[in-house]
């Protein structure tokens, strides 16, 4: 089955795709560089080289790409934290819902009065899901608070979002709604890799998130396993 990923810095540090292809695609958003194998392709959100910032990731470019190649169905992987306490770090999720309220969305319609119906599609979910089950228990239905990035945000800032969804990321919404937008199906999967700052009485810091991250990682390149052998 033909299916395009896109995953975040967890995927820099992995060697699983260390014999994929790598590629690049000019588009009219601009350059991007992808690894392609068989009916695969991978994006890193973030770039391979000199991976960005949530806020500067030219998504446009990345999700034109998808199209370009025409990839119809994508499966996204997005680090989070967590807004609820019920949902602990290490826990995957899927989100059918998200919040992105802090900056206007990315589009492709500058120059037209154009827009559409937000969404994500989830058409491969859940099949995705029961296939990966026992093995992942993954949590459905979860909505996702887009922030802006990149600093995390404060505890004053949880305090306002957390009855707002589930988790808090700061790309997922830009992406479907691009997707959205170009026709694409965007599949939610998401990894808990903190609490929010301040929920639990924890503190958060990009020191200790990284460290959260490298000790997940073992679940992420897991998780590519299984779905590549779903996939085929």
């Amino acid at each position: 089955m033909k299916v395009a990923f896109i995953s975040g810095t967890s995927i820099v540090k992995s060697d699983l795709f260390a014999a994929w292809e790598v590629k690049t695609i000019e588009t009219a958003h601009g350059s991007v560089t992808y690894k392609s194998s068989c009916d695969h392709v991978l994006i890193n959100r973030h770039g391979y080289e000199f991976p960005l910032p949530p806020h500067s990731i030219n998504y446009r470019a990345n999700i034109q790409a998808l199209a370009d190649l025409g990839f119809t169905d994508v499966v996204s992987l997005n680090s989070v934290g967590s807004l609820d306490p019920e949902l602990p770090p290490g826990t995957f999720v899927s989100c059918s819902d998200y919040v992105c309220l802090q900056e206007g969305p990315q589009t492709f319609f500058d120059q037209e009065l154009k827009g559409g119906p937000p969404g994500i599609a989830n058409n491969l979910i859940p099949d995705l899901l029961a296939k990966l089950a026992p093995e992942f228990d993954i949590k459905p239905g979860k909505t996702y608070v887009q922030m802006r990035g990149p600093r995390f945000e404060t505890k004053a800032e949880i305090r306002v979002v957390k009855d707002w969804g589930d988790v808090v990321g700061m790309t997922a919404a830009f992406e479907a709604d691009l997707c959205t937008e170009a026709g694409l199906n965007y599949n939610s999967l998401a990894l808990i890799d903190n609490f929010a700052n301040g929920l639990e009485g924890t503190e958060i810091d990009f020191e200790k998130f990284h460290a959260l991250v490298k000790e997940n990682q073992a679940k992420v390149n897991r998780l590519f396993v299984r779905m590549l052998e779903i996939f085929g």
